[in-house]
């Protein structure tokens, strides 16, 4: 039987942007069921005829003997019936009138019932938004009024290409006289003459997606059903508000955040200078809720595994980056963006999204960590599941499952670049979604961290977790996703090996506290920084915390290194005063030595300071010096390190990252000492000013002035201005801006919603990153 092709109509901004192509349309193939008719023989038709009182009518024509017919002899002779005979003209069979569907209404307004207690008024569109495991209602419009006792009717729901009752896709709503929320089912709650109201029931582990809507009548003589397809559809999402879905999140402010929240913060830098930016996660806009359908779509991931959220996010995980399945984004490192978007210019999730829809699946150039992270977040929330974006600063990157992080010197304590693959990122930003995990030992569910930066293939794929964040803590890295990778990102110990002069290698030095510090995420109903360090490690040091680390360790590819304990009398820290060193100045730092013997220790600190990119790859090193260090007992010494302007000014990347590296051996006892401190350049804010009263409907404005902090000329600047129900997205192309000199615009806006709101605005400039601002407006009715 051919399908049925079910259309949504996207309906989005993206076809106003310049040069964006058509709306897409996601398409599902539908096969109706009950199509077909059987025809009745002539013989048959004669005796319904002749004698209606034994031959019960089965079709929808009402039957009259005095109706002119064609009378078929029959090959054989038919007995005379008992009984009085119809005369012709004289009496009729009594009318009975086939029960069919004239229209549906789902009942899909945002100010209706439904899409308010399913806590989906706020999504952009018209479609009927409904949240598994809850009920929703439903209006049928009918030929004549229903009857339970002689007429039946039952709902088909039917999701992706080939819809079949079992895998979930195709589900069959019975009538029922009380609904059970274990199960499928339907009420009538109401009935007015033609009409009835029906309330449904869904499981709370449906398959999630896009449903076409059947409703079939028929009576209890098992007469051919009529079918009718409403030409509105439902979509289903992840309920977080369902105690018996796997998303269920027991707290309703952590619901408004993590859900319903569409405006977040991003926090980088380093653990000493963390910085934050605003992001518009943007899940509720018009077009972002069909993207999201048609980013699952494109995984070719099969619609019965849309049940599972943890199949879903691990999808989502690989779908967001491009490198292997043309998803959402592609990452670029590279400091050259000119045909594409900077990552540091984008502030919003919503144009990056409906630019890949409007391409029909385009990868969007270009992403890195927060990014990526930010885009997860949108679409997580959009489709039901709590989400949240998160930094780790002083984060590892483990590339060959030691879990370790593993750093390599040759004979003369120089580093062998070849070998250190491992890397420790400035800040790395990923995602905790939360859920349950049945798939794990009991326990393990809540935060599940999952990360769409594409750094090591996960079977396979360039994809990482779900992880539970509970296994991550207590070292438990045998489970399921990549709880290993994430463990090494949070919770490795440096380790510095030495060459020897027969070619092996000896552990020399290990640093047990300098991965995994200040891991951020927005508080819950403010604009506040959440250290949340404690739900990923035991706290540094502690029995726990090293318990974690051994025990992990053994199920890594160096299980034996911690098999050799070393004595240490001599440390050596990197310290910064204030906020720390500034854009366009001198940087200074301080290195403290102390020696925590009772004898005297000698030593030379070799130190190297490198560009580098904050995923901790670096691009060269721009300078080296040696400090010889005497230290009587018990003594400490502070040393000035100073890097003036002109030796970096032309050698930074993307977020003004600098790495220091300390490195020596104690004279006396021959004590390795290893220190490596990366630390950003401080840029200034975009300062926002919001002019006139913001009321709906009204024209206001906003001053956004930029002070060039440098004492040189940026070329070709670029301001990005977005607000949520304020203005929608746009370039302002500024030019070049001189040395030390002011810039203000001024933007003049709309704006179209009430409520609290968040004017953002970043500077993209190639000579500098990382500037942004925001301004809160409160938007008043008219």
């Amino acid at each position: 039987m051919p399908a049925e092709r079910l259309t949504v109509a996207h309906t989005s901004d993206v076809g106003r942007f310049p040069g964006a192509a058509p709306p897409t349309r996601v398409e599902l193939s539908i096969h109706k069921e009950g199509d077909t008719k059987t025809e009745d023989s002539a013989c048959r038709r004669w005796f319904r005829k002749m004698c209606p009182c034994c031959c019960k009518c089965q079709e929808s024509t009402t039957y009259d003997v005095t109706d002119k017919v064609e009378l078929v002899t029959p090959p054989t002779p038919i007995p005379e019936l008992d009984g009085p005979k119809p005369e012709n003209g004289n009496s009729k069979e009594m009318e009975v009138m086939k029960l069919s569907v004239s229209s549906v209404d789902v009942l899909s307004s945002k100010t209706g019932t439904n899409r308010q207690e399913h806590h989906t008024d706020l999504y952009q569109t018209e479609e009927l938004i409904v949240r598994r495991g809850q009920t929703f209602q439903i209006e049928v419009q009918l030929n004549r009024p229903f009857s339970a006792d002689t007429d039946k009717l039952h709902l088909d729901l039917r999701t992706g290409p080939l819809p079949l009752v079992s895998k979930g896709t195709h589900v069959i709503i019975p009538l029922v006289d009380t609904l059970d929320k274990k199960r499928w089912g339907a009420k009538i709650e109401e009935q007015n003459d033609n009409k009835v109201k029906l309330s449904i029931n869904s499981t709370a582990n449906a398959v999630i997606g896009l449903y076409g809507l059947t409703v079939t009548t028929s009576n209890l003589k098992n007469e051919t059903p009529n079918a009718y397809t409403s030409n509105k559809n439902i979509i289903m999402i992840f309920n977080p508000w369902c105690a018996e879905d796997a998303v269920f999140l027991d707290d309703e402010e952590e619901r408004k955040e993590y859900i319903l929240n569409d405006i977040g913060r991003i926090y980088y830098g380093t653990e000493k200078q963390i910085g934050s930016r605003t992001w518009n996660f943007g899940q509720f806009q018009e077009g972002i809720l069909e993207t999201c359908l048609f980013v699952l779509e494109k995984s070719d991931m099969p619609p019965s595994g849309r049940g599972d959220p943890v199949n879903v996010v691990r999808v989502i995980s690989a779908m967001i980056n491009a490198v292997d399945d043309n998803g959402v984004l592609i990452g670029n490192w590279s400091g050259n963006y000119s045909d594409g978007v900077s990552p540091a210019a984008w502030s919003s999730s919503v144009e990056i999204l409906r630019k890949y829809h409007s391409s029909n699946g385009m990868p969007v150039s270009y992403g890195q960590c927060w990014v990526f992270s930010g885009v997860t977040t949108s679409v997580l929330r959009c489709l039901g599941i709590p989400a949240r974006s998160v930094t780790n600063f002083q984060s590892a990157h483990d590339t060959d499952v030691s879990l370790t992080t593993d750093v390599y010197f040759d004979e003369e304590m120089e580093p062998i670049d070849y070998l250190n693959s491992d890397s420790v990122w400035n800040f790395h930003v990923w995602n905790d979604c939360w859920m349950a995990r049945p798939d794990l030992p009991h326990g393990h569910g809540g935060w599940q961290a999952v990360d769409s930066t594409p750094q090591e293939t996960s079977q396979g794929t360039f994809r990482c977790g779900p992880a539970s964040v509970a296994a991550i803590r207590s070292g438990q890295v045998y489970l399921k996703h990549d709880t290993p990778f994430v463990f090494a990102e949070v919770n490795s110990d440096k380790i510095y090996w030495q060459r020897n002069l027969d070619g092996t290698f000896s552990q020399i030095h290990s640093e047990k506290k300098v991965v995994g510090h200040s891991i951020s995420t927005k508080a819950v109903g403010s604009d506040e920084r959440a250290d949340i360090t404690h739900l990923y490690k035991h706290q540094e040091g502690s029995d726990e915390e090293r318990i974690a680390v051994e025990t992990a360790s053994r199920f890594g590819s160096k299980p034996d290194v911690y098999s050799t304990p070393m004595a240490e009398d001599v440390s050596v820290e990197v310290k910064m005063e204030g906020e720390g060193p500034r854009m366009g100045a001198d940087a200074q730092l301080s290195i403290v030595v102390k020696n925590l013997s009772s004898q005297p220790r000698r030593t030379t600190l070799h130190s190297q300071v490198a560009v580098m990119y904050y995923t901790g790859v670096v691009k060269g090193t721009i300078k080296k010096e040696q400090l010889p260090v005497e230290l009587l007992p018990n003594e400490e010494k502070i040393i000035e390190w100073i890097l003036p302007y002109q030796q970096y000014q032309n050698q930074l990347v993307d977020q003004a990252a600098l790495m220091l590296t300390l490195s020596g051996r104690v004279d006396e006892t021959k004590q390795v000492l290893a220190n490596q401190t990366c630390f950003r350049l401080l840029t200034p804010d975009l300062n926002i000013t919001p002019l006139g009263k913001a009321v709906v409907g009204k024209e206001m404005a906003a001053k956004i002035t930029f002070t060039n902090p440098l004492p040189r000329m940026l070329k070709g600047v670029v301001f990005r201005v977005e607000g949520l129900g304020l203005q929608k997205g746009h370039e302002v192309f500024v030019g070049d801006v001189s040395g030390q000199s002011t810039v203000t615009l001024t933007e003049h806006f709309i704006p179209t919603q009430p409520g609290p709101r968040k004017l953002v605005a970043s500077l993209d400039c190639k000579q500098l990153t990382q500037v942004h601002g925001v301004a809160d407006i409160v938007v008043l009715e008219q």
